[in-house]
């Protein structure tokens, strides 16, 4: 008779060595990410100089800044799938996929050949915020699951964004061309994506996708003997059920899951990709200044804080609070911008992202509710439909924010991110349930016996 409870060894195993690599390998990937999708914010107005573009309609706008987005809808459909059939065998391809992709960029001739390499950069990065918090949830256990995909998402994702500025200024400390500048910040995303690739290829695959999924059970208690130093005598059977099925069962939370990321990416991606253009000009700040304050003063602490308290205050409390005091933040800032109060006005922007990133970006935004809120047969499927979600919103501010600007004014602009943060906090209470200290198998109920029934 197989252990009803064999994954509770997993969860019950305190935080360790392996855990903590695991992080790192996982979340220097969304370090890439953040660099990639931030750092062309910052180098905009240098690469559109470099084409002999001086003036850019609000389309162009966001092509150049969305391209990236579409390709991580592309790459999260497609590598949802594929991870069915292993989260490891494709572990490295993602980040093999940015660095080659961010390397070429440096080489653009033109606007459109930008546009398509971003694309191919963008199913990259599609493919890791799949595999990523998929592979990592897997293999944490109970109590610090949250913490650690809080770490290993939220707070690299706005580290690597932070690091695009830093490289910015020093190539600009540097003396060099805003040519250079702008190709070499671009390509520089190479670096943090292939650091990672060995030590992808080494980390093992998942016991639950081996004993559920693949129908290995030996090797799955190989697995969690490696991690845990104690060998289960046997493993749950697997879970043969049809995908579709399964995903039938689970939809309302997986879609709610999706659509609260896509509510969060609209109103955090439309500060993130036209904050350093738009609203560093409204408070008197350059953009690189303004990226380097605002993620250094504001948004990697509000992350850090997000990690921190997510498993004791819990995902729902968490998000609910970050995007009410983002909403009042957003309020309160809205007026002010422009005026002749840029310090008030910078404190009141960080407020915003603060409590953002310390709420709805900890959950939504490090991909927490998909991998959670789904068996593990269907896990990296509904990740795929809720990172689809989050990029459909990014997508939204990316094309929609440059297009109302000409027609609406930044204040407008910020009140209406105001109102969508407030149907957020409402939404968040009503679409999904709490998963804090909880396992995987009971928040989904599968176990053995389950699967046997429906069989």
């Amino acid at each position: 008779m197989a252990e009803p409870n064999a994954f509770a060894r997993l969860d019950e195993e305190p935080l360790k060595r392996f855990h903590v690599l695991a992080v790192l390998t996982t979340g220097m990937g969304v370090f890439t990410d953040g660099y990639d999708l931030s750092s062309i914010a910052l180098v905009l107005p240098l690469a559109l100089g470099s084409f002999g573009i001086t003036k850019i309609s609000g389309l162009q706008s966001g092509l150049l800044t969305g391209s990236a987005l579409v390709g991580a809808t592309i790459g999260a459909v497609l590598f949802g799938a594929l991870a069915q059939k292993g989260r490891k065998r494709f572990y490295g391809l993602d980040v093999l996929l940015m660095a080659v992709a961010a390397a070429a960029q440096a080489f653009a001739p033109n606007l459109g050949s930008l546009i398509a390499i971003r694309v191919i950069l963008g199913i990259g990065v599609g493919a890791d915020y799949v595999l990523s918090p998929t592979i990592l949830a897997e293999h944490s256990n109970r109590k610090d699951r949250g913490k650690k995909l809080g770490f290993g998402f939220g707070v690299m994702w706005c580290s690597g964004a932070f690091v695009s500025g830093l490289v910015l200024l020093a190539l600009q400390h540097a003396g060099l061309s805003p040519d250079w500048q702008w190709r070499l910040v671009l390509a520089a995303g190479a670096i943090p994506a292939l650091s990672v690739l060995t030590l992808r290829r080494r980390m093992p695959e998942t016991a639950r996708f081996l004993a559920r999924v693949g129908g290995n059970g030996d090797e799955a208690r190989q697995v969690i003997g490696r991690i845990t130093g104690s060998v289960p005598e046997a493993m749950p059977l697997p879970d043969r059920r049809a995908w579709q099925e399964v995903l039938s069962k689970h939809a309302r939370a997986v879609f709610g899951a999706a659509f609260l990321w896509l509510m969060y990416d609209v109103v955090s991606y439309s500060g993130i990709l036209f904050g350093p253009s738009v609203i560093a000009k409204g408070i008197g700040a350059t953009p690189v200044t303004f990226t380097l304050v605002g993620y250094g003063f504001f948004t990697i602490p509000g992350a850090l804080v997000g990690a921190l308290l997510i498993d004791r205050f819990g995902r729902k409390a968490l998000m609910g609070f970050g995007f009410v005091a983002g909403a009042l933040s957003l309020f309160a800032f809205a007026p002010r911008l422009g005026t002749s109060a840029p310090l008030l006005s910078l404190v009141l922007y960080g407020l915003y992202t603060f409590t953002m990133s310390a709420g709805p970006g900890t959950v939504s935004g490090s991909g927490i509710l998909g991998v959670e809120l789904a068996p593990t047969r269907i896990r990296s499927i509904a990740q795929g439909i809720t990172v689809v979600g989050g990029r459909v919103g990014a997508s939204i501010a990316a094309f929609l924010f440059p297009l109302l600007l000409l027609h609406w004014s930044a204040k407008g602009l910020m009140l209406g991110l105001g109102v969508l943060a407030l149907v957020g906090a409402a939404l968040t209470f009503v679409l999904v349930p709490e998963t804090a200290g909880r396992s995987l198998e009971e928040i989904n109920g599968d176990d053995e016996q389950g699967v046997a029934a429906a069989s």
